[in-house]
């Protein structure tokens, strides 16, 4: 009996010992950052007697290259505190201001135990007087307030990303910032991750007061103004995307039924990105539609075609009165499923004849082993293109961290089997390359053969407008190809359009003169109906003359019929003419 009574005891002792120490860890140790969350415990218990708005939660922000906003808006709004219901205050006043029925907003108030936000979704439709006059009132919890508030349509959202909270990741990549709430926003995916680091808050705009623990004011109806007061933070990523380009370009893609695939639209002068959309559409409940296709390798088919064409015309292959039968197909045999007769290397580019590649890219390999990846390099094709460099701390920071490098062979032992070349040479077998890298080589061949880094951010500004830091254009390193190359690349891409057989002669009435090349790659997949699926690309540059704007459409895993990349190509063109006036 005795030790069953020293036993019990002892638990006993050891519960209360664990309950004092759990009790003065929470209390006297680890107040400001509990558990592996880093739960600050003394905010925490303010923010139960505390009742509050967030005006801007001070996260930095995206605008685009004419200064318009990216992702959030500031939006004249209208707070009422619920502690209004408690005293007597002027309603009808405010109820001339903010045209909703004194009476509606007595039972609005009086239906609600937290702040009140009303704004253009609520039916109330501020201006910025309107907001002036609400202030004059001086009526305690009543605030006409610009709240930031995100855009109602979100646009480019693959590029810009998305954030949301992780405390365990928070910590682990800022550990020295114990200052931020483990429900701080992080950013997941796209530019929202990669500039990170700069977009982090400094601190919160917000109106609080404290309340008791029926929610009534428990140090009066004084209402706190809490801002920062920081001139710098927080900072905005100014990109180089024109909002109303991508705007059209995914308005484009949807109404021409684009669900899988994307575009690339560059500013060929600069080398910067007007447009990048992709599909299918981000949901946030779906991991696989977090992907940005535009810069992950895909098969590119006869797009490729320019780079054996590059290579021939620099190894002085390409003879303008050679003709290649084109009634043979890619292997050299007579299988009956060509009838193009004898083309010459011109003609076959326009007609995209597979024969005439194959065998100019065997004629090739027994030249230089390397020549077809070291002239898709000189191109700018492969990658990685988009902008890097050494930026603060950072000695190779990347504004597209997740742009996957392009590849030809899958194995160095294929570059000795003819099949495997000549599979190769059509953009097959192993060749994948980004949408990202073809709207490169395009910009490329139309400046000349002289090749950039494609820029996706100009500028991180203070938030007073001053410049942090510019990302200044950068040419990519390695050989290039010679301007005469250029030239006649420049020549074969426009007689894709201009041929009476061309495989882009429906852009002969587009209202800017368009330089491209189709393609259609086997992706080795079916549909439930058993159909062959591609990948369909058109990729060019226009004007031809004096050339502005490099585009690449690509729609994935598609069948042949039903594909809408030429389409969405010619609709581009159009609106642009339209909106840039010719």
């Amino acid at each position: 009996m005795k030790r069953r009574v020293i036993i019990v005891g002892s638990f006993f002792l050891l519960a209360l010992f664990f309950i004092m120490f759990r009790l003065a860890d929470i209390q006297l140790i680890h107040t400001e950052s509990f558990t592996e969350k880093g739960v600050n415990l003394v905010q925490e218990s303010v923010n139960q007697r505390t009742q509050e708005v967030v005006i801007d939660d001070g996260r930095g922000r995206f605008e685009d290259r004419n200064g318009h906003s990216l992702r959030n808006h500031a939006e004249p709004t209208l707070v009422l505190f619920p502690f209004l219901k408690e005293i007597t205050w002027p309603v009808e006043d405010l109820s001339e201001i903010v045209d909703v029925s004194s009476e509606k907003l007595k039972r609005l108030i009086e239906n609600t135990k937290e702040p009140l936000v009303l704004s253009s979704e609520d039916g109330v439709k501020l201006s910025s007087s309107d907001l002036e006059k609400i202030n004059h009132l001086s009526i305690p919890g009543v605030f006409g307030i610009y709240r930031q508030s995100p855009i109602e349509q979100s646009i480019g959202e693959h590029l810009i990303g998305i954030t949301g909270e992780n405390a365990e990741v928070l910590r682990e990549k800022y550990p020295d910032r114990q200052d931020l709430s483990y429900k701080t926003q992080i950013g997941i995916t796209g530019l929202e991750e990669t500039f990170d680091e700069f977009l982090l808050p400094d601190a919160e705009t917000k109106l609080l007061y404290h309340v008791d623990g029926d929610g009534n004011p428990l140090f009066g109806v004084n209402v706190k103004y809490i801002a920062d007061s920081n001139p710098f933070y927080p900072i905005t990523i100014k990109t180089t995307i024109d909002k109303d380009i991508q705007e059209m370009a995914e308005d484009v893609l949807s109404d021409q039924k684009v669900d899988n695939g994307g575009l690339v639209l560059l500013d060929i002068e600069t080398n910067e990105v007007l447009a990048m959309v992709s599909k299918p559409d981000l949901d946030r409940s779906n991991n696989k539609t977090l992907t940005n296709y535009m810069v992950q390798p895909l098969f590119p088919g006869s797009v490729f075609k320019t780079v054996i064409s590059a290579a021939a015309i620099e190894y002085g292959l390409d003879d303008a009165t050679r003709e290649f039968n084109c009634n043979l197909n890619l292997y050299g045999e007579n299988d009956g499923g060509q009838d193009d007769g004898m083309l010459t290397l011109a003609r076959s580019f326009a007609k995209s004849c597979n024969y005439t590649f194959t065998t100019l890219a065997e004629e090739l390999m027994e030249k230089d082993p390397n020549v077809i990846e070291d002239t898709a390099e000189k191109l700018g094709l492969l990658g990685p293109v988009a902008w890097s460099g050494k930026i603060f701390h950072y000695q190779n920071f990347k504004q597209l961290p997740e742009e996957k490098i392009g590849s030809i062979w899958g194995d160095e032992k294929d570059k000795n089997v003819l099949r495997a070349i000549d599979q190769t040479a059509i953009g097959q077998k192993d060749v994948k390359v980004t949408p990202l890298g073809v709207a490169n080589m395009m910009a490329t061949i139309a400046r000349g053969g002289h090749k950039q880094q494609v820029k996706i951010v100009e500028n991180i500004l203070y938030k007073n407008g001053t410049n942090m830091f510019s990302f200044t254009s950068k040419s990519l390193e390695g050989e290039k190809i010679s301007s005469y190359t250029a030239a006649k690349l420049q020549k074969l891409h426009r007689l894709v359009v201009t041929d009476p057989e061309g495989t882009g002669r429906r852009f002969q009435n587009s209202p800017l003169e368009v330089s491209g090349k189709s393609g259609t790659a086997q992706t080795g997949k079916k549909n439930d109906k058993g159909q062959m699926l591609y990948n369909k690309w058109f990729a060019g540059y226009f004007p031809s003359k004096n050339p502005k704007y490099a585009l690449v459409v690509v729609e994935m895993d598609t069948t042949s019929a039903e594909a809408g990349t030429n389409a969405v190509f010619y609709d581009i063109v159009d609106k642009l003419a339209e909106m840039k006036g010719k």
